[in-house]
C-alpha cells in the first residue's frame, strides 16, 4: 500500500512539472516561472504534511524521488561552479583596459563584503535583545545534545589554526586538486589561481609574447561562451529546482520544533529583514534605485533560499548582475565568487552574534556591556574573513566566534530543530550581500551601466535564455 501512495506522490509531482512545462511554452517570464515552482513546492510540502506524518516512511521514500529534482539541479549548478570562475576571471583579467584596476576591484569588493558583515553582527545583537533571547529558554533534548558534543568534536580541529593559518588555506598549493572541490578552500584557491593566470597574460606574455597572447586570449573567449552556453542551459531548469527544493523542505520541516523554538525564528528573520533593508538603504546613498534592485533579484534570492547553497548559486549571482543590473563582468565574476565564502551577512555576521548574546549570561557575562560588543564585532568581522579557511558555513562560523569570545559551543546544538528552516534566510542574506558587494563596486569605479540598471523591462527577461 506505501509503494501506491508514493507513486501517486510522485505523479503529482509530475504533474505540477507539466504546469511549469506548460508556462514555460507560454513564455511566461522567468519571474513569474520561479514563483510559480516556490508556490508550487510549498502547496506540495504542505499536502505531504497533512496527509503523512513528518516522520512517515512514504514521505521519506518520496522525497527521497523529489531530491532527483531538487538536489539533482543544485549538483548540475555546482558543476559549473568551478569551470565559471576559472574560465570567467581568466576571461575578465585579460580584457580590462589597465590591471591596476583588479586591484581596485578586489579591495572594494572584500571591504564591503566585511565590513556588512559587522554591521549584520550588531543587527543580530539588536535583534536578540530586543527578542530577550537567552540560551537557558531552551531545553536540551537528546538531539540536542548530542548536536552540542558534535560541535565540541568539530571545534577541536578548527582552535589550532591560528588566523595566518586560515589565511595559508586561501594558497593554492595544487590547482587542479581545488578544481575538484575538494578543500574548503578550493573556491578562493581557484579565484586566485584564475587571477594569477590572468595577470601573467595581461603583465607579461601580452607585452613579450603578443602573438601567443592573442592566440590565448581566443581560446579562453572561445571557453567563455561554451561555459556561458552551458550554464544558460542549466539555469533553464530553475523553476523546476526549486519546486523540487521547496517540496522537500516544507515536507520534512519539524512543525512542532519550529513552535517551540518561535522566538529564536522570529527574531533570526527580524534580523535577516532588517539587514537586507540596509542593504537597499546602502544602494539609495549611491543613487541607486532600491526598488528596482528588489524586483530584479528576487528570483536569485528564491533560489538561495530553498536551495540553502551560496555556492550554487554563483551562476544566478554572475547572470542577474550582469544581464539585469548592468555589473561590469569582471565586477560580477569577482564579487559572486569571494561572496560565496567571505563576509556573509547570514553565516558569518547575524548567526553567530545572535549565538553569543544567547550564550553569554550563561556564563556571567553581560552581552551588553561595550567591551564584550566591541570584541564580538571585530572577531565576526574577522573571522567572516577566515571562515572560508574551515568551511562549513553558519555552523564553523559560530565555532570560531564562541571559541574566540570563550564561551561554550555546545549551546549552540540547542537550535538544531530549526536549523534548515533559519539557514533558507541566512543563504538568501548571503546571496543578496555578494550581489550588494558587486552592484556598489561597479558604481563606485564607474563601470555600472546605469541605463540597463534602471531598464523596468530587464526585470521581465528570462536570465536562463
Amino acid at each position: 500500500m506505501e509503494t501506491i501512495w508514493i507513486l501517486v506522490n510522485i505523479a503529482i509531482m509530475f504533474l505540477f512539472i507539466g504546469i511549469l512545462f506548460f508556462m514555460q511554452k507560454k513564455h511566461l517570464s522567468f519571474s513569474k516561472r520561479v514563483f510559480a515552482g516556490l508556490g508550487l513546492g510549498i502547496l506540495l510540502g504542505a499536502l505531504l504534511q497533512i496527509v503523512y506524518s513528518t516522520d512517515s516512511n512514504i514521505v521519506s521514500v518520496t522525497t527521497d524521488w523529489y531530491n532527483i529534482l531538487g538536489r539533482g539541479y543544485v549538483r548540475l549548478l555546482m558543476m559549473i561552479v568551478i569551470p565559471l570562475i576559472l574560465v570567467s576571471i581568466i576571461q575578465s583579467i585579460i580584457n580590462l583596459e589597465k590591471s591596476k584596476d583588479l586591484g581596485k576591484m578586489s579591495a572594494w569588493i572584500i571591504g564591503i563584503l566585511v565590513t556588512t558583515a559587522m554591521i549584520a553582527a550588531t543587527v543580530g545583537v539588536t535583534s536578540a535583545t530586543i527578542f530577550d533571547l537567552s540560551a537557558d529558554q531552551i531545553d536540551m533534548g537528546q538531539a540536542e545534545e548530542q548536536r552540542g558534543l558534535d560541535l565540541e568534536e568539530r571545534l577541536g580541529s578548527i582552535e589550532g589554526m591560528s588566523t595566518p593559518q586560515k589565511i595559508l588555506e586561501f594558497i593554492p598549493s595544487n590547482p587542479f586538486l581545488d578544481m575538484t572541490g575538494q578543500r574548503a578552500t578550493s573556491t578562493i584557491a581557484v579565484v586566485i589561481f584564475s587571477i594569477i593566470v590572468g595577470i601573467a597574460v595581461l603583465g607579461g606574455v601580452r607585452r613579450k609574447q603578443p602573438e601567443q597572447a592573442e592566440k590565448f586570449v581566443e581560446i579562453i573567449n572561445a571557453l567563455y561562451a561554451v561555459v556561458m552556453r552551458i550554464v544558460k542551459i542549466i539555469l533553464r531548469l530553475t523553476p523546476y529546482g526549486i519546486l523540487g527544493l521547496m517540496a522537500n523542505t516544507v515536507a520534512q520541516t519539524d512543525i512542532a520544533g519550529i513552535i517551540e523554538l518561535g522566538k529564536f525564528v522570529a527574531a533570526s528573520y527580524v534580523a535577516l529583514i532588517s539587514m537586507f533593508i540596509i542593504h537597499l538603504i546602502l544602494l539609495a546613498i549611491f543613487g541607486l534605485n532600491p526598488l528596482t534592485y528588489t524586483r530584479k533579484v528576487l528570483p536569485v534570492l528564491s533560489f538561495a533560499f530553498t536551495s540553502r547553497s551560496s555556492a550554487g548559486t554563483i551562476p544566478l549571482t554572475i547572470q542577474v548582475q550582469k544581464e539585469n543590473l548592468g555589473v561590469h563582468s569582471g565586477i560580477a565574476n569577482m564579487s559572486a565568487s569571494f561572496g560565496a565564502t567571505i563576509g556573509q551577512n547570514g553565516c558569518a555576521g547575524i548567526y553567530p552574534a545572535m549565538l553569543a548574546v544567547m550564550i553569554a549570561p550563561t556564563q556571567g557575562i553581560d552581552p551588553l556591556s561595550p567591551s564584550f560588543l566591541l570584541q564580538l564585532v571585530l572577531i565576526i568581522g574577522i573571522s567572516s574573513f577566515g571562515v572560508a579557511g574551515v568551511g562549513g558555513g553558519a555552523t564553523f562560523a559560530a565555532l570560531i566566534v564562541l571559541s574566540s569570545m570563550n564561551l561554550p559551543v555546545a549551546l549552540a546544538g540547542l537550535l538544531i530543530t530549526v536549523e534548515p528552516l533559519i539557514d533558507m534566510g541566512r543563504t538568501a542574506l548571503n546571496v543578496n550581500d555578494s550581489i550588494l558587494s558587486g552592484t556598489l563596486t561597479s558604481r563606485i569605479m564607474k563601470k555600472l551601466n546605469i541605463k540597463n540598471y534602471n531598464d523596468k523591462d530587464s526585470v521581465n527577461k528570462d536570465i536562463a535564455i
